[in-house]
């Protein structure tokens, strides 16, 4: 295969799949994560620990300032001389992420979608979470009902395709709907009771284990980074205005929003074949190597 792709909503085990079949396939993994792309967010956004990361070459962790920004095209632009160099090395790039949009950039191309554009983006910036919705469903109905209105990235990089492309994203990305042939790729998939239950694990080991100092030396500019799922509830909590254990519950509802999105995305995706958690390293071996 070209490349194996790890996809899975939040707490499903990527990571722990992934470094499976890394042993297996002689496979390096490589980040489809948005906001694991960052530097300073690794608690916070649950990346590979550095024990993780010994046990197979990772790339594309920790490479962005924290002011920096980015979308799913840089992102493309980032991963595909990566995989290039994992296979000039005779080795199998091991694709592993949350993030649908980002992966779907790098298995269907960008759909002819327009880059970003900085001084756009800074006044769409300036905008209320409510005006961009109210923009975005007067240009492009159909993405304004399907898009997950409380999500100001999302609903900024909608508006701002729709803007500059003077098209509604509906229409641009059409040609998503066809898969390209060959593609290969796992699906995590947990029942909501027992992805609760690890959502709520791992919420608790994140603020034990450093990711309330991560988000305190968050800097004012990092903009982008600090969408991430736990920055404003983990910024309540520092300031104040709630308690430790409002935060952790606030931040459990909103990674199991989060994963519920994830979910709706990826089962979309037909080309993946599913894997029901809990899955052995043996049953992820044995599915994996039934792909095409």
């Amino acid at each position: 295969m070209d490349a194996l792709y790890i996809c899975g909503s939040t707490a499903s085990g990527k990571s722990s799949a992934a470094l499976t079949l890394a042993a297996a396939l002689d496979g390096e993994i490589v980040n489809a994560d948005a906001f694991q792309l960052y530097r300073g967010l690794e608690t916070l956004t649950a990346a590979p620990t550095p024990e993780e990361k010994a046990q197979a070459p990772h790339h594309l962790y920790g490479v962005l300032d924290q002011d920096a920004s980015a979308d799913a095209d840089a992102y493309r632009q980032l991963a595909l001389p990566v995989l290039d160099d994992i296979r000039s090395r005779g080795k199998l790039p091991i694709v592993v992420g949350g993030s649908g949009l980002y992966i779907k950039f790098l298995t269907h191309g960008p759909s002819d979608l327009p880059p970003g554009n900085e001084a756009l983006r800074k006044e769409l910036d300036a905008l209320s979470l409510d005006e961009l919705n109210k923009r975005l469903a007067a240009l492009d109905p159909a993405t304004a009902a399907t898009i997950d209105r409380h999500n100001p990235r999302y609903v900024q990089r909608a508006l701002e395709i729709c803007i500059l492309s003077g098209q509604p994203v509906s229409e641009l990305r059409q040609s998503f709907d066809h898969d390209p042939p060959h593609l290969a790729g796992l699906l995590l998939q947990w029942s909501p009771g027992d992805l609760d239950t690890r959502i709520r694990q791992r919420t608790a080991m994140m603020l034990n284990d450093g990711a309330i100092d991560e988000v305190a030396a968050l800097p004012a500019e990092a903009t982008s980074a600090a969408k991430a799922i736990g920055v404003p509830e983990i910024r309540a909590l520092l300031s104040g205005d709630l308690t430790r254990n409002d935060c952790q519950e606030r931040l459990v509802i909103s990674t199991r929003q989060y994963a519920k999105r994830q979910r709706t995305w990826f089962r979309r995706e037909k080309w993946l074949t599913n894997i029901d958690g809990p899955f052995t390293e043996e049953a992820i071996l044995s599915r994996a190597s039934h792909l095409p």
